[in-house]
Formats: structure tokens, sequence, C-alpha cells
């Protein structure tokens, strides 16, 4: 990572988190918007209209949006644009306490305003689809959403930690292998919670849906802060542990 300030790394963290959130939920958005008045299947509340090709095609949304992100600002701030990778880096020691604090401020920025430009693009009828918001599907409780979403942020944390955080690596291939894994993640699980695996992916959507008249998913929130913190410092932990990173940087 460079030496700039943290100011002009919290704005390539709020551009990359703006990045992130208009592709990956605008795709979301532009998928329900295509298969809207789609009747789920009697009995099968799992089948919402989306199915397994459209979760495949946000999956790559989402890597996208990542992998151009981390080549574009990788070298500047790390690109973290997640409060669960910045909270995992600060819990291991490799981030200080006021750069985190920094960084989550402007990821949460980020999103926000990619939701509304998002709105400001499509009118209401973006905020119709619920601006991509994450949510439990029906059958899901609450404790196995935040399971779900630890399991894969735990996934996604330990691709950062050995391809970007750990110096070992092959140089090269971050971007591509965390975002894989960020599609891999919403192909499997978005049909349980959403896959956010970023507190700010979710809370841009929830802000602008509850502002502009849409759903009220706040209740839900802390499935979306728990599940992917929990997941994340698990993962940081245990690849420290497992590949004695901290001995070999």
């Amino acid at each position: 990572m460079s030496e700039q300030g943290l100011l002009k790394r919290s704005i390539a963290e709020l551009i990359g988190t703006y990045m992130l959130v208009f592709l990956g939920t605008g795709s979301v958005v532009t998928t329900v918007l295509l298969v809207q008045g789609s009747d789920s299947i009697a009995g099968n509340a799992f089948f919402v209209g989306i199915d397994i090709a459209a979760w495949f095609a946000i999956g790559i949304s989402f890597a996208i949006a990542i992998i151009a992100m981390i080549y574009a600002f990788g070298h500047i701030s790390g690109t973290h644009i997640n409060p669960a990778v910045s909270i995992a880096l600060w819990a291991t020691g490799r981030f200080p306490a006021k750069d985190m604090l920094g960084y989550i401020v402007a990821q949460l920025i980020g999103a926000s305003l990619a939701s509304f430009t998002i709105v400001a693009i499509l009118g209401s009828r973006a905020v119709d689809t619920g601006l991509g918001a994450t949510a439990m599907f029906d059958g899901v409780s609450y404790g196995q959403a935040i399971l779900c979403e630890a399991v894969a942020t735990f996934f996604l944390m330990l691709t950062i930690m050995g391809s970007a955080v750990d110096k070992r690596a092959p140089a090269g291939f971050a971007g591509l292998a965390i975002g894989l894994v960020v599609a891999a993640d919403v192909i499997v699980v978005g049909n349980i919670t959403g896959s956010s695996l970023n507190p700010a992916r979710t809370f841009g959507p929830y802000l602008a849906d509850f502002l502009l008249g849409g759903s009220n998913l706040w209740w839900q929130f802390p499935i979306y802060i728990i599940g992917p913190i929990a997941g994340a410092v698990i993962a940081a932990l245990l690849y420290d542990y497992v590949a004695d990173a901290k001995e070999n940087n």
C-alpha cells in the first residue's frame, strides 16, 4: 500500500465501494425489473423469480467491480471496500484504529451514494425492486442468516489474507482470486441471505430504501454486521495461525 494520506485513501475507499454497490446491487435491480411479474412456483418459496443463471450474472457483476477496484486502488488504499475487512485487519494489528474508522465512514458514504444514484437513474421503480437490499429468504431464521453470512465472509477474508495481505503470495492475482470467491458466494448463498458479506453493501440500499419510501429492513441489519465481521475476524486470525503470516511478513 502507498503512503498516501488518510483522506486520499478514504476517497479511494469511497469510490471503490460506490462502484461495488452501483454495479453489484444495480445488477440485482436490473434482474428484478426483468423478471418482475414472474410467479413463484407453488409450494416452493425458495424460488422468487431469480434463477441460478441470474444469480450467476449478479455474482459476476460484483466480481467485476471488485477486480477492477483492486487493480485501480489496491496500491493506494488496499481496496478494503468493506467494513468487515477493515475491522479484521485492525483486529490482527495490521491497521490503525483511526484509519479503520475513516475507511468505514468512507465505505458507508460510497455505498449510500451508489444506491441514491441508481434511484436518480431509474426513478421510483428502482425503489420498488428493493434496490438490491439483502434480506433473509423464506424459511431462513435469524441465527441461520448470521451463520450463513459468517461462513461466506470467512471464505472471502481467507482469500484476501492469502492472496493480498501475505507478502509471500504470487503478485498480480489478488484481484482475480478475491473477485471470483465473491462471485461464488453470491451464486451459492444469494438465495439465502442475499450474500452481503459486507455491512456497507447492505447499509446503502437500506438507507435509500428507508428514506425514499421503500421497505424498512433495519431490523435485519444486525445480521449483516455480526455475520460478516465475525467471519472476517475468525478468518484473519486463523490464517495468521496456520500460515505463520506475521512471522513471514
